[in-house]
């Protein structure tokens, strides 16, 4: 069944203004889809909520859209709201991490840089054009931010004051034993999220080969910090991301 396109504008949303689209918007509606004036879309702009609207004019490569009536108002900023940290991995992955984020609910995507961190430059218009068709495709009302890749200590010293940091934490404090061993886990995520209802929180997931044990013992020693572990395989960095997002939307997000 054909769904009606949704797209993001920066523009300001009224009835009967029309906003000019950008070519590749215009390309989309006009030649992907081949729809012509009178042709029906819906627009969000983070700001005013969604808004049908109709193609008003095309012309050239070029088309104007005119919203008619407001389908949803714009809701409250999320509360309690989430953001990712992430070490960035292969391009592919990253993408997906990106996409996931956005669709879990994250207001907030940073990328930053650990001692292990293998992929150390990041494509922030890539990031958010990703971002961008993600919230397109899941009905969601904004945009996340999206953070320019930075050091570890400084991403968490712009965090909001009273935010949780959970870290993704899979080692053990055994010296020589896999993995660090058993003694020192951090506890189950879900358990640990049970005591962190209404507090905003940022998720932290490691690069490939995980932290340090320098990094570890100033992670866990940090006031604000809660160590999770995601169970007992040892994740990929992409899958450890779409698991602890989805975990925090269970327990503590908008999913209860």
């Amino acid at each position: 069944m054909p769904t009606t396109p949704r797209l993001f504008v920066s523009a300001d949303l009224s009835a009967g203004r029309p906003v000019p689209l950008d070519e590749e918007q215009s390309n989309y509606l006009l030649r992907v889809l081949r729809l012509t004036p009178g042709g029906e879309v819906r627009l969000f702009n983070g700001r005013q909520g969604e808004w049908d609207a109709v193609i008003s004019a095309a012309h050239g490569k070029k088309a104007d859209v005119s919203p008619t009536t407001q389908r949803r108002p714009q809701p409250p900023p999320a509360s309690p709201a989430l953001t990712l940290l992430f070490a960035p991995v292969k391009k592919d992955e990253t993408d997906l991490i990106v996409e996931k984020a956005t669709e879990l609910g994250a207001v907030r995507i940073q990328p930053v840089l650990t001692h292990r961190t293998q992929t150390r430059t990041v494509r922030l218009d890539r990031f958010r054009k990703i971002a961008l068709e993600a919230a397109e495709q899941t009905e969601r009302l904004d945009l996340p931010a999206i953070a320019e890749v930075g050091s570890l200590d400084a991403a968490l010293a712009g965090l909001p004051a009273g935010t949780a940091l959970i870290f993704c934490d899979e080692a053990g404090d055994e010296p020589g034993a896999p993995w660090g061993g058993e003694t020192g886990r951090a506890g189950p995520i879900r358990t640990v999220l049970e005591s962190l209802h209404g507090r905003d929180a940022a998720l932290l997931i490691g690069p490939e080969g995980g932290f340090t044990p320098e990094e570890r013992a100033w992670l866990r020693g940090r006031t604000g910090t809660f160590a999770v572990s995601l169970g007992p395989r040892i994740l990929r960095a992409e899958t450890a991301a779409v698991a602890a997002m989805a975990v925090w939307q269970a327990v503590c997000g908008d999913w209860g």
